[in-house]
């Protein structure tokens, strides 16, 4: 191993002998920053010489009792921080119940799981179930982990799921039996000490998310299809997991006294308004969402979309008024000739914590209004 090495553009090549005492098998992972290749008697068997960004690879040698093997490492280093690590050993199947006993004095369980930037991107060399070149041939959760979680749930004990990602994931059973679940995306190097002041209550949740987190595969149209239909919170007709714009808190809220106008001329903005208040014992922000719905069927447009949203910081108790003001073309659709249209009829304003036809009891009330437009 070496770390922390100051120089730029350098090479350096490591070399050694391995003799095994038994005939079976041992697997070599290698990483570096920035290329590097990997030979065993004179055969390249790992070749990252470009600049590495697929993160480690791995090497799986048959060896035979006593043989002697001859490993070369070369690497070279561009700018920024050097390393380079070779980690031997053997794959064994954990057995999670095992795990489990082992920890069997523990308060909870908190797991960290999901996938990582080393599983999904651009034209990345990835082939493991779900995942084909950086794209994802499936959103469900690698079975793997939920396994892992069905044991920790076997012993009776509180379980965390602390999810990683970089978009949506199908947890279908994590959302029916693991009682908490954060999301953490990917984050910085402060995403420890964020995520504990969380799960130890020193700060309220309070994040939306940005994509529908879907149930399974099912629900989602052939990669090819390039059509909006049964897509994205405003057109998907099924239920998703977790919606768009969904996230809870250690709080609650009301909303009251929403104003908006009852009529309004076709092609004019107008200015809403809602009062929102923390009913909680918990300081909190809260993410105020204005959806507009489509009433009219003759109409083919989205049946839902955002329209503002503001984010506000409540003390327990506190109420604050929130305004948005909609322009004219907040309040038209793209017509099937490609030409903006304003609507004409009726519309529906909602306005809360959530999508207005995705409420969630924990999070706080939904107000709609509609509105005539002539």
């Amino acid at each position: 191993m070496a770390d922390k090495l100051t120089a730029n553009n350098f090479s350096a090549r490591y070399s050694t002998t391995f003799k095994p005492t038994s005939t079976g098998s041992i697997t070599f992972e290698l990483n570096a920053d920035d290329g590097y290749r990997f030979i065993i008697n004179g055969k390249n068997v790992i070749d990252a010489w470009s600049r590495n960004r697929w993160g480690a690879k791995t090497y799986k040698l048959e060896t035979s009792k006593d043989s002697v093997y001859n490993l070369v490492i070369e690497y070279w280093q561009g700018e920024g921080s050097a390393n380079v690590r070779l980690r031997a050993g053997t794959y064994v199947r954990t057995d999670f119940k095992a795990l489990v006993k082992t920890h069997a004095e523990a308060d909870a369980f908190v797991f960290v799981g999901g996938i990582s930037p080393q599983l999904e991107g651009e034209e990345m060399r990835v082939d493991y179930p779900g995942f084909s070149g950086g794209d994802r041939t499936s959103i469900m959760l690698p079975a793997a982990q939920t396994a892992l979680m069905k044991s920790l749930k076997e012993s009776g004990k509180p379980v965390v799921f602390v999810m990683m990602t970089g978009s949506a994931i199908a947890i279908p059973w994590e959302a029916e039996n693991i009682p908490a679940i954060l999301n953490a995306w990917y984050g910085g190097q402060a995403t420890g000490e964020a995520v504990a002041d969380i799960l130890f209550g020193d700060y309220s949740p309070s994040g939306r998310l940005p994509v529908t987190f879907y149930a399974s595969d099912k629900d989602l149209g052939d990669f090819s299809d390039y059509s909006m239909n049964n897509r994205t919170y405003r057109y998907f007709k099924g239920k998703p997991l977790y919606g768009f714009g969904y996230g809870l808190s250690y709080s609650s809220f009301l909303y009251e006294k929403f104003v908006a106008p009852a009529a309004l001329k076709a092609g004019k903005g107008t200015e809403v308004s809602v009062w929102v208040s923390n009913k909680g014992k918990f300081r909190s922000d809260e993410v105020v969402q204005l959806y507009q719905l489509n009433n009219q069927e003759s109409i083919k447009s989205a049946a839902k979309a955002l329209k503002g949203f503001k984010r506000i910081s409540l003390e327990p108790g506190e109420s604050k008024l929130v305004k948005f003001s909609l322009k004219a073309n907040d309040l038209a659709y793209i017509g099937q000739n490609g030409s903006r249209q304003f609507y004409k009829g009726s519309i529906t304003l909602a306005v809360g914590g959530s999508q207005p036809d995705e409420l969630s009891p924990k999070s706080g009330n939904i107000i709609k209004k509609v509105i005539r437009v002539n």
